[in-house]
């Protein structure tokens, strides 16, 4: 552990022409003391560290000192190419990792080049959680990321439904961060024997389509009960393309949800709008179908909804730009709706 905040030490010292003992302090997590006894110890080890004395002091290292300890290893460089997600980082557990793999790309740079990695995180930051949620970190991801990294099978009790759960060996190829909630796209291994389902096998619901993606499915991590990661390496399917396997699943995902169909007839301005305000892609495609606006420039279409319920909150927000013309009992609650604000604001 020592040798390791030694190492960091030297790495800022590198990167940055200057650093007081409360900065190295807050950078490696330790009292001023105990970097005072670090320094002095480099020092002892022949690595020329030299304090400045008074209120604007701090410690450098004398110049064109360069450790050759800037070599990245290959789980800090697999860390830095997701740096710019840092919640991702600290869920994954590897947030020491990037840390490390950034030091020892500054320390690598030459001088004039040192501020580029604060100047970017100055400009662009991604925050991944979506609006209005709290994000919760799956308490069991770190130990399934680290299978993944691995490429090491993972025993995992999945709850299907809050009185079910299975067991599963799972070929755990990647994970996907989705608005705040984790996904892993796993395969089951056919060849390891599970001794303790609780409930029905987790058979696919349809029939999987034959290429790199067959017998793959998705799983929420935050709803994996146990996870242990089992010592027994899998040989990856090198057709297998995590952000193709997952736009397709999204997909098919998002259109398993649109059951209830619905017809409208939209002003030009409700045709634009409906994107906005319901799923995407069924919007598009059902302004896109074939059909000519009436005398007035109305447009009806047919639109896929995910319930009569979700499409009343979802097309409310059109108002008189939206006609609902069927199911019947939709009309009518939309025709309620109208009443009752006529009412309100006749008055």
């Amino acid at each position: 552990m020592r040798a390791a905040r030694l190492i960091k030490l030297v790495l800022l010292l590198q990167a940055r022409p200057s650093m007081t003992a409360a900065e190295l302090a807050r950078e490696l997590e330790v009292s001023e003391r105990t970097v005072s006894r670090d320094v002095l110890a480099l020092s002892e080890a022949g690595v020329p560290v030299y304090a400045d004395r008074g209120r604007a002091g701090g410690y450098r290292l004398i110049g064109g000192y360069r450790t050759r300890l800037t070599g990245l290893g290959r789980t800090e460089a697999e860390a830095l190419f997701l740096s710019g997600v840092p919640a991702a980082l600290r869920g994954m557990g590897l947030s020491d990792a990037a840390s490390a793999a950034r030091l020892k790309v500054s320390a690598a740079l030459i001088p004039e080049l040192r501020d580029a990695a604060e100047g970017a995180a100055q400009r662009f930051h991604l925050d991944a959680p979506a609006w209005y949620q709290e994000p919760a970190t799956p308490e069991l991801l770190p130990e399934v990321a680290e299978a993944v990294w691995d490429d090491r099978r993972l025993r995992v009790r999945y709850r299907r439904r809050p009185d079910t759960e299975v067991g599963r060996v799972l070929e755990p190829y990647g994970l996907v961060l989705k608005a705040g909630v984790w996904y892993l796209a796993a395969r089951a291994c056919p060849d390891a024997a599970d001794t303790g389902a609780a409930g029905p096998a987790d058979a696919p619901t349809r029939r999987e389509p034959a290429g790199a993606h067959d017998g793959f499915r998705v799983y929420r991590v935050d709803r994996f009960v146990r996870a242990a990661v089992l010592d027994q390496p899998f040989a990856r399917d090198p057709g297998f393309e995590l952000a193709d396997f997952w736009e397709l699943r999204a997909e098919e995902f998002a259109r398993s949800l649109l059951r209830e169909r619905v017809l409208l007839r939209l002003t030009p301005e409700g045709v634009r709008q409906l994107p906005h305000v319901t799923e995407r892609a069924a919007a598009r495609e059902a302004v896109a179908a074939p059909g000519e606006p009436d005398e007035q420039g109305r447009l009806t279409v047919t639109l896929p909804v995910e319930s009569l319920e979700v499409a009343y909150h979802q097309l409310m927000a059109l108002g008189p730009e939206a006609e609902v013309l069927e199911p019947p009992e939709l009309r009518a609650r939309f025709a309620a709706a109208a009443e009752r604000a006529h009412a309100l604001y006749r008055q």
